[in-house]
């Protein structure tokens, strides 16, 4: 049963990453780089200014919404999660080490369709009674299509948005935690599973202001936890950068000889794997950011944008690749066990789950290497899934009202436990789906409202200039 609905699943991704996502991603980055006149070039000082100028690991609770700074906090935390670890890893083993090129393609178009998400966010935000602020794609979608058409698209949306992320999601994030743990420290997935749970539920229920107390303080310690450890391997294989370097170069066009096959199906691999994986790594176009930028209480909606631009870097350009380079220095170098391609013997001992582990395990030693990645992936998971639960609960209260949000959280709580003990392949693919799915509806709102965007952008410039 579960081989069959595996099988039926990652045909249906593969019509959607291949033929449908890669368009829409490349196609709407490449509007809004034109619409803003390459906002992530022209304003990533800017954004990085808004992001570093000030920052704090004490934001304190806002009387509604977030700081700037913790919105930021709580999207980044929803971006680097596994897909940083282990979704850059099943890129290369998939698509080979020119996936990442690609990974950078997309993330370089995907800061301008950020931008635009963040500032949409927050120009179509509501705020309740009680001064919850709710803000996501199904309001600018509804804000871009009036009448029945908005509503139909806005629903679903919220429903892939909640299957995607706050089930499906959650799940992948602790199937790879129970995953790791279980190979780093001999622990049952199940376990880990259960203490992921309760911690869980005792963030969950503080609501907002509790998320992103933990998220702010969090982000920043694991980053650089996980940076600097990356580091000291990059140091340690110090002569394999260069050809690191040049086999992302080279098999981004020339797959062939990493993955085989023909050079077509080859090239397609390459491209659709770092379009997939570059997706579930930044989210940028996929929708999922823009609920936590629409709680940041800032003076202009351009300003939490350029923020926006800033996460999409750090998530893509410093800790992905920073994975990738440790990977391939490590593995598919001359003296690697990959240095001929995925191919033979080695395809029963590595795979996606464990590749991170064993590549930081050359320099760090088997053991001490399996729990590096154990724990920084713990913690890059467990961030996630606090985001990814606000993300979902936003978009069934859209659905079904404020009464319903107690049992979302019981259903996500259910399914975060299924994750460890699920099949790690069925996980992924489903979460895949629902990924690209979340991304149809996302990108026709936000195309429709680009001319707002653009708008946007221009008054931000001008009042600059003030």
């Amino acid at each position: 049963m579960e081989a069959a609905l595996l099988k039926i699943v990652a045909t249906i991704n593969t019509y959607l990453s291949d033929y449908i996502l890669i368009f829409l991603l490349v196609g709407s980055g490449l509007i809004f780089s034109i619409k803003t006149r390459f906002v992530q070039i022209r304003c990533f000082g800017e954004g990085m200014k808004k992001v570093f100028g000030n920052l704090s690991l004490r934001g304190g609770k806002q009387e509604s919404g977030m700081t700037s700074f913790q919105a930021l906090a709580t999207a980044i935390s929803a971006q680097v999660g596994t897909g940083n670890v282990v979704g850059a890893c099943g890129a290369i083993l998939v698509g080979g080490p020119g996936a990442i090129f690609w990974m950078w393609v997309i993330a370089f178009f995907g800061m301008a369709t950020i931008y635009a998400e963040a500032t949409l966010g927050l120009k179509t935000r509501k705020v309740d009674a009680d001064g919850n602020v709710q803000g996501g794609p199904v309001y600018y979608i509804t804000e871009a299509f009036k009448g029945g058409f908005g509503k139909f698209l806005a629903g679903f949306f919220a429903v892939a948005c909640m299957l995607a992320l706050g089930f499906m999601g959650s799940m992948v994030q602790s199937n790879s935690i129970g995953s790791a743990f279980e190979t780093a420290f001999g622990v049952p997935s199940w376990i880990v599973g259960v203490v992921l749970v309760a911690i869980c539920a005792i963030i969950f229920l503080g609501g907002v202001q509790r998320l992103a107390s933990v998220t702010e303080k969090i982000v920043p310690v694991m980053a650089a936890i996980f940076l600097l450890g990356g580091l000291v391997i990059l140091v340690a294989r110090i002569q394999y950068i260069p050809a690191t370097f040049g086999m992302i170069f080279k098999y981004a066009f020339q797959p062939t000889a990493i993955i085989g096959g023909s050079l077509g199906m080859a090239l397609k691999n390459a491209i659709s794997q770092g379009a997939k994986r570059g997706l579930f790594s930044n989210e940028a176009g996929m929708g999922s950011t823009p609920h936590a930028h629409a709680q940041a209480n800032v003076a202009h909606p351009h300003d939490q944008g350029v923020v926006a631009m800033i996460g999409v870097f750090i998530d893509t350009f410093i800790v992905l690749t920073l994975n990738a380079l440790v990977v391939i220095s490590t593995l598919y170098t001359a003296d690697g066990p990959l240095a001929n391609g995925y191919v033979g013997d080695i395809t029963n001992t590595l795979s996606k789950t464990n590749l991170a582990q064993v590549a930081f395990g050359t320099v760090f030693g088997e053991n001490f290497g399996a729990m590096f990645v154990a724990i920084c992936l713990f913690f890059f998971a467990f961030s996630t899934v606090l985001s990814w639960n606000l993300f979902g609960k936003i978009n069934a209260t859209y659905l079904f009202g404020k009464k319903f949000a107690p049992v979302y959280t019981v259903i996500a709580l259910v399914f975060i436990f299924l994750g460890t003990l699920l099949q790690n392949d069925l996980v992924w693919e489903l979460t895949d789906m629902f990924n690209n799915i979340m991304v149809i509806p996302n990108v026709i709102g936000l195309v429709a409202l680009s001319g707002v965007v653009a708008k946007s952008c221009k008054e931000a410039k001008e009042l600059t200039k003030k």
